[in-house]
């Protein structure tokens, strides 16, 4: 469905707006709603107020505050209670951030909460009832010309935060109050579809992975001969595998394990005839990303021994719990790119096993049981695993010519599975972009909107 445009439209006088309808204001947002910064930290004091905080987290994972949302226990001074605490239709928004592009993430409260104020790194918009409409304000506020105000406003080298000027300054567009809740009520039906079917093909993409999942699982420990005899692996977790395989310590597997290097690299992609590094992100779910690198400085000399070959088993040696040991045999990789120093690539004794075998038993359910069990860390959002774990590792070990079926058989039933996953994950997608370009075109009235029921998709 497409949608038409106003009758009339004038100069907005802002370059990066460009049109707009020519009933519609243009004015700044000190103008139209209070901006109050947080001051509300995370410690608590025993001479403050015990309150409920709505910290940085809540703000940046969640659309909407509601009263479902799990806050913080915390307390605050009796004055910042006064200023901080949350009302319904305020807007909150990130003001710091890591990057630049990543700032001014928005969310709406969208009901009163009880003793529920707003923590530091944030802060308030709460607009002018008799001028600006709350959920019209968290639209503009998600609206890429928006963003991108915020992305070039924002300051910092390492950090970047939003001065509370710039967030004071920022351009407004203002429709009369009732069609910004036209627009809003819109919005919120059409985003609400949108997102419902970004929901089911989630819902799928994990149900497809955990198939993916257990029929690795199922293959490397029990094979594809269903009629074969099995015995007792002497295993607990194991169970029965066919009788004619042996279960071994991977150390009868393995013939040596490397550890990468890791220079200061830089945060870009490498021309071709530039060296790189891999990140941890390169090795996914058996699949090998070469292009998930940073670029090696001109001034850093390479180190030939590190480069990253076709066939080459890797394994990732220091990750979030959920991903730690994640594992893969490259298949094609771009000249002139490292390991680094959280992979090991791992040698194997072809006449005892074969690379692609190994990867799927370590990415199936007991092989990454064996992983979760080992890593180690001070911290559970990075653990590592040693060496001499993986040495440990138990590896069922059909005959190698077995093996090389089994392994065929999950390269043609997982790419079957993978293209489901990809096709799913492209909807999900053009879903977001569709409801971005939405958002931003229904907010800068290049679409009207105004007693339109939410529809299909909208051609924008």
């Amino acid at each position: 469905m497409s949608y038409p445009r106003y009758p009339a439209y004038k100069d907005s006088g802002v370059e990066w707006l460009g049109q707009v309808p020519a009933h519609w204001e243009v004015t700044r947002l000190k103008n139209i709603a209070s901006i109050r910064v947080s001051t509300v930290d995370k410690h608590v004091l025993d001479d403050e107020l015990p309150v409920s905080v709505c910290h940085y987290v809540q703000v940046y994972y969640n659309r909407r505050i509601t009263s479902t949302v799990k806050f913080v226990k915390g307390s605050a001074k009796r004055d910042e209670v006064a200023e901080f605490t949350l009302r319904r239709n305020d807007v909150v928004i990130t003001k710091d951030s890591e990057t630049p592009d990543d700032i001014a993430v928005a969310t709406l409260v969208v009901e009163d909460i009880p003793n529920l104020v707003c923590g530091y790194h944030l802060a308030i918009l709460r607009p002018h009832p008799e001028e600006l409409d709350g959920r019209f304000l968290y639209y503009l506020q998600e609206s890429r010309p928006l963003r991108a105000y915020y992305t070039v406003t924002a300051r910092g080298v390492t950090r970047y935060g939003l001065p509370y000027d710039g967030i004071a300054s920022s351009p407004m567009l203002l429709p009369p109050l009732a069609e910004q809740r036209a627009i809003a009520a819109f919005l919120d039906a059409e985003t609400a579809r949108i997102d419902a079917l970004v929901a089911k093909q989630q819902a799928l993409i994990t149900t497809l992975q955990e198939k993916r999942r257990a029929l690795i699982s199922h293959v490397v420990t029990k094979g594809l001969d269903a009629s074969a005899p099995m015995q007792d692996s002497g295993v607990l977790w194991l169970g029965a595998v066919p009788a004619h395989w042996e279960v071994m310590a991977s150390r009868r597997v393995i013939t040596d394990i490397e550890q990468g290097w890791s220079p200061q690299a830089e945060d870009r992609i490498a021309e071709a005839e530039e060296w790189a590094v891999i990140k941890l992100s390169a090795v996914s779910k058996g699949t090998f990303r070469p292009q998930e690198h940073k670029a090696l400085p001109p001034n850093v000399e390479p180190d030939h021994r590190y480069e990253v070959r076709v066939g080459d088993l890797l394994l990732t040696r220091a990750n979030t719990p959920e991903l730690v040991g994640d594992v893969c045999v490259v298949k094609a990789v771009r000249d002139k790119l490292m390991l680094c120093d959280l992979v090991y690539r791992i040698a194997v004794d072809e006449t005892v096993s074969y690379k692609p075998f190994v990867a799927y038993w370590l990415l199936s359910q007991p092989g990454r049981q064996q992983i979760i069990g080992d890593a180690r860390g001070s911290s559970q959002s990075m653990v590592k695993v040693s060496q001499g774990h993986i040495r440990s590792w138990l590896v069922p070990v059909p005959p190698r010519r077995e093996q090389l079926e089994i392994v065929d058989f999950l390269e043609q039933e997982t790419t079957q599975i993978d293209t489901l996953i990809a096709k799913a994950q492209a909807f999900i997608a053009l879903s977001r972009e569709h409801r971005t370009a939405l958002i931003a075109a229904a907010v800068t009235g290049q679409i009207d909107v105004r007693g339109r029921a939410a529809g299909a998709f909208a051609s924008v």
